[in-house]
C-alpha cells in the first residue's frame, strides 16, 4: 500500500461484514502516515466512497484531509461534506475509532462557529451523539459540543432532548462539567428553572483541586435562578462540595450574594437600586436578562408571602402593599400566578377581591397515582444502578489502593476559560 488509490480500493472492497471491516481497520491504523502526509490531495478521493456503507475508511481520510487550518470559503465546502457523513455513517464502524469521530466532529463544530451558522450544526451533532453513544446514560464528548451549538442558536427544545436521561458513564469528567453547565443554561433559556438548578448544582459541587472559570459561571447563575425559582438563596454550599469551592466561590460572586441579600429583605426599591448601581458588572457577565427575571419574581414572591397571612385581599391592597402601579397590573400578576399554579385564588371581578385557597390536589386521580408511582420505580431503578456501582468500586484495585491514603480528586486546571458567554 503505497498510495491513496490503493487504500481507497482496500476500503471499497473491505467494508461489507465485520470481518472484513475489522481487517480494514488494522490496514487503516498501518496507513494512518501515508494519509496524513497526503491529505492536501486526499479530500477528492472521498467522491469515490459511500459515507453510509464506507463509513470507517471515511473517517480515516476525513480525519487526515481535515488536520489543518481552514479558511472560511473551504469551511462552506466542508461543512456539507461533515454533515452527511455524520448523519449517514454506520454507528458499529465509527465505533471502531471513536477519538478520530469525535475530533471530526469537533472540527464540524468548528466549522459551522467559522461561519457564524451554529444551527447547521445542530441536526448533525444530535445524530453524531446518538451514534457515538453506548447507551442513554453515557455521557460523551460530543455532548457539550451539541449543548453549545443549541445555545447559540437558541434551539432550546432540541437541547433539552438529551438532559432528561440519567447519566452514569462519563469518558472525561470535565465533560460532565460542560454538560451540566450548558444544559443549565438550556433550561434556563426554557424556563425549565427546577432542572438549571440541579445541573448547576452539579457544577458547582462538582470535585476540583482549584477553583475555574466555569464553576465561578455556573455558581452566579445558580444564585439568580434560586431567587427565580425558590424566592431565597443559601450561602451555605453543602458538605461534598469541594474545598476549593467552599474557600473561593462566595468571595468571587460577592456583587450576586449581595444582590440576593438584597431580595431577601423583599424591599423591591432598595433592590432595584442595587441592580442600577451594579449593572455594568451584571452586563459584562451576560447575566442582566436572568437579573431582570429576579426583579420580575420578588413580586411574585411577596404576592405568595400574602396568601400566608391573608384569606382575601383586595386588588387595591395587593397592589399597594407589594408596590406595584395599579389594581390592573396586580390582577395580571396574580392571574399568571394562578396559571403557573405558583398560587391558588380565585378573583371577583365585581368588586376586585381575591380569595386565597388551599391546594386543590387531593393526590388521588389515576394521573397522580401514575406520576408518583413512575417517580417510585425511577428511583428503585436509581437505587440499583448505585448499589451496583458501590459493589464495583469496593472491588476496584486502583480505588482500594488509593482509598486508605486520600480520595481520589479531579483535576480541573485546564478550565480556566468559559468556551462560551450567552445572553438568555
Amino acid at each position: 500500500m503505497n498510495n491513496l488509490e490503493a487504500v481507497v480500493t482496500q476500503i471499497q472492497g473491505l467494508s461489507s461484514s465485520a470481518t472484513d471491516i475489522a481487517a480494514l481497520h488494522t490496514h487503516l491504523k498501518q496507513a494512518a502516515e501515508l494519509l496524513h502526509l497526503e491529505s492536501t490531495r486526499s479530500l477528492p478521493f472521498l467522491e469515490h466512497l459511500d459515507p453510509s456503507i464506507h463509513s470507517l475508511g471515511y473517517l480515516y481520510i476525513l480525519d487526515a484531509c481535515t488536520s489543518g487550518p481552514t479558511s472560511k470559503e473551504q469551511a462552506k465546502t466542508l461543512v456539507l461534506i461533515f454533515a452527511r457523513f455524520i448523519t449517514s455513517c454506520a454507528a458499529e464502524q465509527i465505533r471502531l475509532a471513536p477519538d478520530k469521530f469525535i475530533s471530526v466532529c469537533k472540527r464540524f463544530k468548528d466549522q459551522v462557529m467559522l461561519l457564524e451558522e451554529p444551527m447547521r450544526g445542530v441536526a448533525p451533532m444530535l445524530a453524531a451523539v446518538q451514534k457515538i453513544q453506548s447507551s442513554s446514560a453515557h455521557l460523551t464528548a460530543l455532548h457539550p459540543e451539541f449543548l453549545q451549538l443549541s445555545l447559540l442558536s437558541k434551539c432550546y427544545k432540541i437541547g433539552l432532548s438529551i438532559l432528561e436521561d440519567d447519566i452514569f458513564e462519563v469518558d472525561h469528567p470535565r465533560d460532565l462539567f460542560l454538560y451540566s453547565y450548558y444544559g443549565g443554561m438550556i433550561c434556563i433559556g426554557q424556563k425549565r428553572f427546577k432542572k438549571a438548578l440541579e445541573l448547576l448544582h452539579n457544577v458547582v459541587t462538582a470535585p476540583m483541586s482549584s477553583i475555574n472559570a466555569i464553576a465561578v459561571e455556573a455558581y452566579k447563575k445558580y444564585i439568580l435562578v434560586s431567587l427565580i425559582h425558590q424566592g431565597q438563596f443559601s450561602t451555605s454550599l453543602p458538605k461534598y462540595a469541594s474545598a476549593a469551592a467552599q474557600r473561593n466561590l462566595k468571595n468571587l460572586c460577592l456583587p450576586y450574594i449581595e444582590l440576593a441579600s438584597s431580595y431577601s429583605t423583599g424591599k423591591i426599591t432598595e433592590l432595584e437600586t442595587y441592580v442600577q448601581t451594579n449593572r455594568e458588572k451584571f452586563e459584562s457577565d451576560n447575566n442582566l436578562g436572568l437579573v431582570k427575571q429576579v426583579i420580575s419574581s420578588i413580586y411574585k414572591r411577596n404576592i405568595q408571602r400574602l396568601t400566608q397571612t391573608y384569606l382575601t385581599l383586595s386588588l387595591q391592597d395587593i397592589a399597594t402593599t407589594v408596590q406595584l402601579n395599579s389594581p390592573k397590573e396586580a390582577e395580571m400578576h396574580v392571574l399568571q400566578m394562578i396559571q403557573d399554579g405558583e398560587i391558588y385564588a380565585t378573583i371577583n371581578q365585581k368588586d376586585g377581591m381575591v380569595r386565597f385557597l388551599e391546594d386543590p390536589e387531593q393526590y388521588k386521580t389515576c394521573e397522580m397515582i401514575e406520576h408518583i408511582d413512575g417517580s417510585i420505580q425511577r428511583i428503585m431503578d436509581l437505587s440499583k444502578k448505585l448499589s451496583a456501582m458501590d459493589e464495583l468500586m469496593s472491588y476496584d484495585t486502583l480505588y482500594l489502593a488509593k482509598a486508605g491514603r486520600e480520595r481520589q480528586r479531579f483535576d480541573f486546571d485546564d478550565f480556566d476559560t468559559v468556551p462560551q458567554k450567552f445572553n438568555i
